[in-house]
């Protein structure tokens, strides 16, 4: 199976301590129940463990503004540690029948020949502890 990414966000503020938006063009991955506006799905993270989320999106409005509930996402913020500026990225795997997602938290550790370097968390020194 080939790894797709779906995408990449640079978090702010809100992000740490509400939701998390995602792009509307990413619905596509997610395979919501006819006529539901919430569904949940997992994605598992660079040490291989298993996040349950709630992609949301909402009733009324020009577009359905998909985004991660509160209640499932801010584990994960906490988990990780995550601040401003730190991103996540998101990919998901298919093949026939079964999507699989990956999710990484990462942080800038440095600029590099004018590249930004990014590193997951779990990586950096002090994790966890």
């Amino acid at each position: 199976m080939e790894q797709v990414h779906l995408f990449t966000k640079k978090l702010k503020p809100t992000h740490i301590s509400h939701t998390l938006s995602f792009p509307t063009h990413v619905l596509e991955a997610f395979p919501f129940p006819q006529g539901a506006h919430m569904m949940k799905f997992e994605a598992v993270d660079a040490t291989d463990n298993v996040w349950r989320f709630c992609l949301s999106t909402r009733l009324t409005g020009a577009y359905p503004k998909p985004v991660l509930l509160r209640s499932s996402w801010h584990r994960f913020v906490e988990q990780k540690g995550l601040a401003p500026e730190d991103r996540v990225v998101f990919f998901m795997e298919r093949d026939d029948m079964v999507r699989r997602y990956t999710v990484r938290a990462q942080r800038k550790v440095m600029i590099l020949m004018g590249q930004d370097v990014w590193v997951d968390v779990e990586d950096l020194p002090l994790y966890g502890l």
